[in-house]
């Protein structure tokens, strides 16, 4: 497939940011993404043509069961990653951060490779820097977090040995 265009980017990201697309996306992407994720046996996550992505297997944090979620992520020189728990600018955090608060441990899909991570919660000045590097990325994250009064969580995820 070929890349995306710049039009085609601010078209998607204009689209992005309509509460309408709050409202459908969390019940259609993920579902899509994990059925081609899993025929593709984990080569291909198609909102990954927009943004790159990751599918997160974490540990529930009530169930304790594995679950997984995909997700787009901001890669960072380094080989780490930042998950944003914007829930598509949904009042509530999304339920994969839950997780990753009770189970740092996790495993990341990233082009067909799966990862062992360790998360990490970003706060203060720390979350404000990448907060910013988030918006420059994405800007539709703005109108996310303008629609709730949570703060949107940030996570660096570092692979782990």
């Amino acid at each position: 497939m070929p890349a995306p265009t710049p039009a085609g980017v601010r078209i998607v990201q204009r689209l992005s940011s309509t509460r309408t697309f709050a409202t459908l996306a969390p019940h259609v992407i993920p579902a899509m993404d994990r059925a081609v994720h899993r025929l593709t046996r984990g080569k291909v996550l198609l909102s990954a043509r927009m943004l790159p992505g990751v599918v997160l297997t974490a540990t529930g944090a009530k169930s304790g069961l594995p679950r997984r979620t995909p997700l787009a992520c901001m890669p960072e020189a380094g080989g780490t990653f930042i998950l944003i728990g914007s829930n598509f600018g949904r009042t509530e955090h999304p339920s994969w951060t839950a997780n990753l608060l009770a189970h740092p441990e996790a495993t990341i899909s990233w082009k067909g490779r799966d990862i062992p991570v360790r998360a990490r919660l970003l706060e203060g000045a720390e979350r404000d820097r990448v907060w910013a590097e988030v918006l420059a990325f994405w800007p539709p994250y703005a109108t996310y977090q303008a629609r709730v009064r949570r703060p949107i969580r940030l996570f660096r995820l570092t692979r782990r040995d």
